[in-house]
């Protein structure tokens, strides 16, 4: 089937950004792939009652597969939807793409990637029970199962974030993706401590905004300095916006 490249965003979370400005509607691609750009927009409007249509600068529509604005356009008359093209959008930094946007995220560069984005990259999902070895060392840890599997993750290491505990209550905190080698071979996962937070988090949906990379994931030698270590994790969050 080829590479699929990692998701940047969850189906729900495109349907829960999109859902602020209007309604959504959303297709099946196996439904849909084999229309064409007529038959898909006779669809749209003749079923949905749409009259508008934006099309990406370098969009490929439909099963034939056509990109040329002005076809698109005499398209739309014959059907009755106003087809319009989005210009292609650039920063001083960079082309902004989905490629950019991975590339960012794949190197860590979160700021990079939400200015990109135009809103901090999240992951989302349930907590779940661990080993409880942060509550241990006395950083209790709300271990998270992603929602969506396929969701792309940056680099393993500790990260700044933004925790959305829902109801509109958020608190800064630290999240730390990795195999936690001080502890032995581990498979990879994703944990997230709270400052000061004393709530059972467990079986509830977490989701958390990554704001920056704090350092890459090490080895200590022991718990002792771990601890020492995320103490200093922490302080990082002390006065800054979050």
């Amino acid at each position: 089937m080829g590479y699929q490249p990692r998701l940047l965003s969850s189906t729900q979370e495109r349907k829960a950004m999109l859902s602020r400005y209007a309604e959504v509607l959303l297709f099946d691609f196996r439904q849909i792939r084999m229309l064409t750009a007529e038959q898909f927009m006779q669809r749209l409007h003749e079923e949905h009652e749409v009259d508008a249509l934006l099309v990406g600068y370098d969009h490929r529509f439909g099963s034939d597969r056509i990109q040329d604005i002005d076809t698109l356009q005499q398209i739309g008359r014959q059907v009755g939807i106003q087809v319009i093209k989005a210009e292609e959008y650039t920063t001083e930094q960079a082309h902004i793409s989905s490629t950019e946007i991975r590339n960012a995220i794949q190197a860590g560069d979160l700021e990079l990637a939400n200015r990109l984005l135009g809103y901090p990259y999240r992951l989302s999902g349930t907590v779940v029970h661990g080993r409880g070895i942060g509550h241990t060392l006395g950083f209790p840890t709300a271990n998270i199962r992603l929602a969506e599997p396929k969701k792309l993750l940056p680099p393993c290491g500790v990260y700044a974030v933004r925790a959305d505990l829902g109801h509109g209550h958020t608190r800064a905190a630290i999240l730390n993706i990795g195999t936690n080698p001080t502890l032995g071979e581990n498979p990879v996962s994703i944990e997230l401590h709270i400052p000061e937070l004393r709530l059972d988090l467990y079986d509830r949906e977490l989701s958390v905004a990554l704001l920056r990379f704090l350092r890459p994931e090490q080895r200590f030698d022991s718990l002792e300095a771990l601890s020492r270590q995320i103490q200093e994790d922490i302080r990082q969050l002390d006065g800054r916006r979050m």
